[in-house]
């Protein structure tokens, strides 16, 4: 017997709200999880530049910059937490409302502080310990020297802080990559 394109319809949506719950107006971990598992999947990670500020994207969005020197897991309560699916849900929010609403660099990133602080209680993982361990590492890259610059990194961040000393860093190491990456 072969059901009707409407039945069937019926049948894969029904599957799908039992898979993400029957309320998705509640506030869900679950579909958070999924979430940030969507972003994942529309993104490239690449962890082998400095990037200031400890992530940051292309200019198109399509990839999502970690600074190398950030390690991949931080000990929370005895508990090992791998940290970029956090900062590549931070970085996807941020750089979509820049470019989809315009958005000015600090209200973005504040409304992707609190997209990356539901994730990150949705795991299970106390966010004041989460946090105290990137802004460690936030002031330790903030010190760094520039070597390594996507020459694709979005600069309208820094540019919205108005960071001219990290401007001109960042300006001269993306020089210096995009060199490299035409004389091999």
């Amino acid at each position: 017997m072969q059901r009707s394109g409407k039945a069937s319809v019926k049948a894969a949506h029904s599957k799908r709200r039992c898979r993400i719950g029957h309320n998705d107006t509640l506030v869900s971990a679950t579909m958070l999880k999924h979430a940030v598992q969507a972003i994942l999947r529309r993104t490239r990670l690449d962890r082998t530049y400095d990037i200031p500020y400890l992530a940051g994207y292309s200019s198109d969005g399509g990839t999502i910059y970690i600074d190398r020197h950030l390690p991949r897991f931080c000990k929370i309560r005895g508990r090992r937490v791998g940290v970029d699916r956090f900062l590549i849900l931070h970085e996807a929010v941020e750089k979509a409302l820049l470019d989809k609403l315009g958005l000015h660099y600090q209200h973005a990133h504040q409304i992707a502080l609190r997209a990356e602080e539901a994730a990150v209680h949705a795991a299970g993982v106390a966010w004041r310990e989460y946090d105290r361990f990137m802004q460690l590492h936030i002031k330790d890259v903030g010190h760094e020297k520039l070597c390594r610059i996507p020459f694709d990194l979005d600069i309208k961040p820094y540019r919205d802080e108005h960071d001219t000393q990290l401007l001109k860093s960042i300006q001269k190491a993306s020089q210096k990559e995009s060199a490299l990456k035409r004389d091999p």
